[in-house]
């Protein structure tokens, strides 16, 4: 018989109560209003997203990644893992509950990737985090978008914060000559990749693994 999952903490945040499961040792859920946003067991889509997005930029020197949403930290992790010791990070995360979690509970799922020299968690929308970079001198070699939900959610195409015509445009200032935006999503949203194209970005999309659920990765550069 299956272990319970057991809920080892919980936070109340502006859009619900966010909790922590864990069934066994290294078996773990985020969810929020009951709903589950990260399975620790099937994410090889997230841990996908890191490598590919920084597979691009690895020779470059000193890169700079830009991750909006930190999860489990399996993204970082993977991300962390792909490039050289002198690359610096900063995470944007809402939720300052998740990096405790990721530096408590979590951290044996990542070698405490979140409490890494190389990284910096801000709490703040990863939005803001790009307006900044997009008028200032210093610029991101990587961004990566890692939310819970992805571009096939977003209701307005024109104004949406993170997929949007708008926003894909100062994603592209944020970045420098070259640089990479890789975006986590459930699910193909062709009418996302159109605008991707029309703000400036070559794109490519990918399902890592075979068999099962296969999320996409949509891995874009600046032309």
């Amino acid at each position: 018989m299956a272990q319970p999952w057991q809920t080892i903490d919980k936070a109340e945040t502006p859009d619900g109560i966010l909790e922590l499961r864990r069934r066994g040792k290294s078996d773990f859920l985020i969810m929020i209003n009951n709903r589950v946003l990260m399975n620790s067991s099937a994410s090889r889509s997230e841990r996908a997203l890191g490598v590919q997005a920084c597979d691009l930029v690895a020779a470059r020197k000193n890169p700079r990644v830009l991750i909006g949403g930190l999860g489990m930290a399996l993204t970082l992790r993977a991300a962390l893992d792909s490039l050289p010791a002198l690359a610096r990070f900063v995470v944007a995360e809402l939720n300052p509950v998740v990096a405790g979690w990721c530096r408590g509970p979590l951290a044996g799922l990542t070698e405490n990737a979140a409490s890494d020299p190389r990284v910096t968690i801000v709490v703040d929308d990863v939005a803001n985090v790009i307006a900044e970079a997009a008028h200032a001198e210093q610029k991101f070699d990587a961004i990566i978008i890692d939310l819970y939900e992805g571009p096939g959610s977003a209701p307005d195409a024109g104004n949406d914060p993170f997929y949007g015509n708008r926003a894909l445009r100062m994603t592209a200032a944020a970045l420098a000559p070259g640089g990479v935006f890789a975006v986590w999503g459930e699910n193909t949203d062709t009418a996302f990749e159109k605008r991707l194209a029309a703000a400036g970005f070559s794109v490519r999309r990918l399902r890592p693994g075979k068999g099962g659920l296969r999320h996409v990765i949509y891995v874009a550069r600046v032309n």
